[in-house]
């Protein structure tokens, strides 16, 4: 009999290896991939990770050199680290909402692995406005705050997952998506490790935390409702799309502030 945290360890893996090049993902255990909706609440987990391995990169480079050379560095390695897995996301869901005029098409696009201009445009100011924000936090500030980013922009899809439904056909998804809901339980497990992301830089910088985390927010559920109009739910794309937008708003309020 496999005990809880075993199990526990195992969804991490598996979250671990969809969120980031990792191959982790099925070998926990020796288990297959149980779908979304198992390991989903270890997204925020996976996203500290990502924020430290960015952090520790801007503050070496920042040893080295200034201006926007650390903060572009960072972002390189969190993108190799997670492969583009969400720029791609935002760059069909730019795509899609951008040229396509009804539902039908939106899906279709968002399916197509060509990427058009309003896909470009999105990854180019998205980069660009994330690595401009960053530059201009001091180094020790940058880590905390690329951690608690990281780790937010990671629940703002896992929040979606429990307000809305799959837009698509799930058996045609590449990844397993359910027809249901997120239970909120899982949601709630999501948001502890959020929490324990932010407590660093809470206690340092709270007034440009919560500057940051509006801003996030406002992007996220802005895009959601937007969706939900658009599709009728999300996508893996929208989902994708969703974490960058909260990450490129949460940076620009940090910086803001």
């Amino acid at each position: 009999m496999i005990s809880k945290p075993m199990i526990a360890f195992d969804r991490f893996r598996q979250a671990l290896g969809f969120l980031t090049i990792l191959p982790v993902r099925e070998k926990a255990g020796g288990s297959a991939d149980a779908g979304l909706f198992t390991y989903a609440r270890f997204f925020p987990a996976v996203g500290i990770l990502a924020g430290l391995l960015s952090g520790s990169i801007f503050y070496i480079a920042s040893l080295i050199w200034t201006g926007l050379i650390p903060a572009l560095l960072a972002v390189i390695a969190s993108l190799i680290a997670t492969g583009a897995l969400h720029e791609d996301g935002l760059a069909d869901t730019a795509d899609a909402f951008g040229g396509g005029w009804t539902r039908e098409q939106r899906l279709a696009i968002m399916k197509d692995s060509r990427l058009g201009t309003y896909g470009v445009l999105a990854l180019g100011l998205g980069t660009a406005l994330r690595v401009c924000a960053l530059a201009t936090l001091p180094p020790s500030i940058a880590v905390l705050a690329l951690v608690a980013v990281h780790a937010g922009a990671r629940f703002a899809p896992v929040a979606v997952l429990a307000a809305q439904t799959y837009a698509g056909d799930p058996s045609t998804a590449k990844t397993s998506y359910a027809s249901t809901r997120l239970p909120m339980s899982e949601a709630r497990q999501a948001l502890l490790w959020t929490l324990l992301a932010i407590i660093p830089i809470l206690f340092m910088r709270p007034f440009a935390l919560i500057v940051g985390l509006i801003f996030g927010a406002a992007l996220s559920l802005a895009l959601t409702l937007y969706s939900h109009k658009a599709i009728g739910g999300y996508s893996g794309d929208v989902l994708g799309a969703i974490e960058q937008v909260f990450e490129i708003g949460c940076l620009l309020g940090l910086a803001a502030a």
